[in-house]
């Protein structure tokens, strides 16, 4: 389109698109915000390069999404409660790290996170990149069969890396650089959501389901659950549904968690990497009429 303020590029045919022509650090006019938000509603995810922002300047950025969500079981930073810091530090090594399986935010909570935003200020000099699924996508390659069948089911999601009842266990390694609650049972409250979700702003339908957070089907056990949610755990994640992003410096990623899935790949042992990690509220998962 012609005369946009910002410029976008796609980086996958699934999801993902680059955006140029915005400086972050700065407060945005209604035209660039409105064609910020079409990209996002397009894409899932944007990527912005070369931006140079104080922590002030990004909780401004993401306050012009929406209202900021603290989230709970992760400790923010001191003088930015808004903010988490997402650190490895080099001397972290064969340890599990935050994010490094595929899921949605929080997907736990009664009104889960709307979006993410993620703005690198240190990087590995390899790895670290992040991959992102599109949940439309994944969807809409269903057969017609498995589609009413998951139209009518609502799933249940628990905090359980940092809950008692699903605990991870207590000898795995795992980061010291990002202070995580573990063993809080109030994380174990069972929230129920619809499998399939109608995004509130574009009317699409995106599975809504995650290998972390969701422990089985409501009304049925875990052991008749595990087959179907392994299989969509699978097909959700297939190369085609993804795209990724290598980090750079001052590289920022805003993306829809009613409508993607994300994975930090941990192949960077021995360099240090952080990032400050901004968490935009939403509403409550709605399904299919």
């Amino acid at each position: 389109m012609k005369n946009r303020m910002i410029e976008t590029t796609a980086v996958a045919g699934a999801l993902g698109a680059e955006v140029s022509g915005v400086d972050l650090s700065q407060p945005l006019s209604d035209r660039a915000l409105a064609e910020i938000r079409q990209a996002y509603a397009d894409h899932q995810v944007l990527f912005f390069r070369g931006q140079s922002l104080e922590p002030e300047q990004q909780i401004a950025f993401c306050r012009q999404l929406g209202p900021l969500l603290r989230v709970p079981y992760v400790e923010p930073l001191a003088d930015h409660p808004d903010i988490i810091a997402v650190l490895k530090e080099a001397d972290e090594q064969n340890i599990s790290t935050f994010g490094g399986t595929w899921h949605t935010d929080f997907s736990f909570l009664e009104k889960p996170p709307s979006a993410t935003v993620l703005y690198a200020l240190e990087v590995p000099p390899f790895g670290g990149d992040t991959l992102w699924a599109s949940m439309y996508a994944a969807y809409d390659a269903l057969s017609h069969g498995i589609k009413a069948t998951l139209d009518g089911l609502a799933a249940i999601h628990t905090g359980a890396p940092h809950g008692a009842s699903h605990a991870p266990p207590t000898n795995m390694a795992v980061t010291r650089s990002i202070k995580l609650t573990r063993g809080d049972p109030s994380a174990d409250r069972e929230t129920e959501h619809p499998v399939v979700r109608v995004h509130p702003d574009t009317g699409r339908k995106a599975l809504y389901i995650n290998p972390v957070y969701v422990r089985r089907f409501a009304g049925m056990s875990e052991a008749e659950s595990r087959p179907l949610l392994e299989y969509l755990a699978n097909h959700a994640t297939r190369p085609e549904f993804t795209c990724r992003f290598t980090w750079r410096a001052g590289s920022m990623a805003v993306w829809d968690n009613r409508c993607t899935q994300h994975l930090a790949i941990n192949d960077y042992d021995g360099a240090r990497r952080l990032l400050h990690r901004v968490t935009v509220a939403g509403e409550r998962p709605v399904g299919p009429a």
